[in-house]
């Protein structure tokens, strides 16, 4: 059976991981930067925490979906493969 191992490298994964903090980090500070009243930085914070956590949700979401179309498309496969086996017998 061919089995299909998809691994991220760790440099990669390094890469990920630090590009994602340095844009919390810059968004942060940009925030606290700016120039305005209190309650527009904490408006403009929450609504990045709100973006942040809804992009991760939705990524997940869709690899979730990724996956069970594959799972299916190989249980669909197998059960063509015994038909046809079964056919040639």
């Amino acid at each position: 059976m061919n089995q299909e191992i998809q691994s991220n490298s760790k440099a990669w994964m390094f890469y990920v991981k630090t590009a994602f903090v340095a844009a919390i980090i810059a968004v942060g500070c940009g925030i606290v930067m700016m120039p305005a009243e209190l309650m527009v930085k904490g408006y403009f914070a929450i609504s990045t925490l709100f973006l942040v956590s809804s992009t991760i949700t939705l990524s997940k979401t869709l690899r979730d979906e990724h996956e069970s179309q594959r799972l299916l498309n190989k249980i669909s496969e197998a059960k063509t493969n015994q038909i046809l086996r079964e056919f040639a017998e």
